[in-house]
């Protein structure tokens, strides 16, 4: 953190610290402080009594009693109704963060991962502290099981699922379609939760002419499935972890590795564009290439060595053309199944080379040499 945050972040806590009751904890003291009877109030509809008064720690951001009157008129009225129980529970835990975690801790790392699952931001704007939209009007009220922390507005977690987040993004249709396709929106519509690197729409476009058509047909649905779990990982996994972790299991099957370098974070060979966009239920990481599954890469490269092995007979007893021909069939059915733009241009060079040149003989080598680079090349 730089220097002139420290010292605003010192001055701030200085002016708005506060002491909490001595032997109280954290229900006990909201209780006390007398600004907090519609937060009491919710916590109690929602019967979250009994674990905040636990060992905890816990640190809560404590909207104030002006904070809720902010909300339109009838909200909370709604909102502590027994039916509304799993809503208002929602919204209190991304008021509670585990652990005891004072202002400048916050600060410092940005902000945390909340009882909720998701996460808040907090920064310094303007010598204010920020918590997602909320001002931090006092800091670091000690209680017996944790910390207080007051904010003048009640703060909101993402309400809607991962197909409602996507659907509202507006850049991700054909991933829905395909979703849909595939008979999964009701999976990623429940409880999870789960992490989805989702390609845009951008990155479907770049595969080859037809692929996206031809997967969507009823007849190539266990493959479409088996493509998009690929991209879903169990859990609610921000990027931090995923790029500590190195490595995910898929719901698929298999695994995807995420690594950071100097041409940014990727997973497998897709760049992450964006990353922790918070869903009801999980997260959302936007990368730039539709992810293919080991399998099918492996299969990739069984069906260049079979190529290579059935080719070289042919050459060698003089079939140039018949080796050229079943060398660009074998290239062109790999560029459908790699999303790799690098490898798909490599390939489709190659192939345009081969095609322009007078002597069978030669086209079978030029064909030759970048199936052996794409043996090599793919992972």
């Amino acid at each position: 953190m730089k220097l002139w945050k420290v010292l605003s972040l010192a001055a701030a806590i200085a002016v708005h610290g506060t002491a909490g009751v001595k032997g109280a904890d954290i229900v006990d003291t909201a209780v006390s402080a007398g600004q907090f009877k519609t937060l009491v109030a919710a916590v109690q509809a929602a019967e979250l009594v009994e674990t905040l008064k636990g060992s905890g720690p816990f640190t809560v951001l404590a909207p104030s009693d002006d904070a809720f009157a902010k909300l339109p008129e009838g909200t909370v009225a709604e909102l502590v109704k027994p039916e509304n129980r799993a809503k208002l529970t929602a919204i209190l835990t991304f008021h509670v963060i585990p652990g005891k975690v004072l202002a400048k801790d916050a600060l410092g790392a940005g902000g945390g991962v909340t009882v909720n699952g998701q996460k808040i931001d907090c920064e310094l704007d303007g010598g204010q502290i920020m918590i997602e939209n909320a001002k931090l009007v006092t800091a670091d009220i000690e209680c017996d099981n944790g910390v207080i922390h007051i904010i003048d507005q009640v703060i909101m977690p993402e309400g809607g699922s991962i197909p409602e987040v996507a659907a509202a993004a507006g850049t991700f249709k054909t991933l829905l379609a395909a979703a849909t396709a595939g008979g999964l929106v009701e999976t990623l519509s429940g409880d999870g939760p789960l992490t989805v690197f989702a390609p845009t729409d951008e990155a479907f476009a770049n595969l080859p002419e037809g692929t996206v058509e031809s997967l969507l047909k009823p007849e190539n649905k266990s493959q479409l499935v088996d493509i998009l779990t690929y991209h879903v990982v169990p859990g609610r996994i921000y990027a931090a972890d995923a790029l500590k972790a190195g490595r995910a299991a898929t719901v698929q099957g298999g695994s995807v590795q995420i690594k950071a370098g100097s041409d940014g974070a990727k997973v497998n060979a897709a760049s992450l564009l964006v990353t922790d966009i918070d869903a009801s239920n999980g997260v959302i990481h936007v990368i730039d290439q539709v992810l293919l599954p080991a399998e099918k890469k492996a299969s990739c490269r069984q069906m260049i060595h079979g190529a290579i092995a059935k080719g070289v007979p042919m050459y060698n007893s003089g079939h140039h053309g018949a080796c050229a021909d079943l060398y660009e069939d074998t290239l062109v059915s790999v560029m459908e199944m790699t999303s790799d733009p690098h490898l798909r241009s490599s390939m489709h060079a190659a192939i345009t080379k081969a095609r322009h040149q007078r002597f069978a003989s030669r086209k079978a080598w030029t064909l030759r040499h970048c199936m052996d680079q794409m043996a090599v090349m793919l992972p």
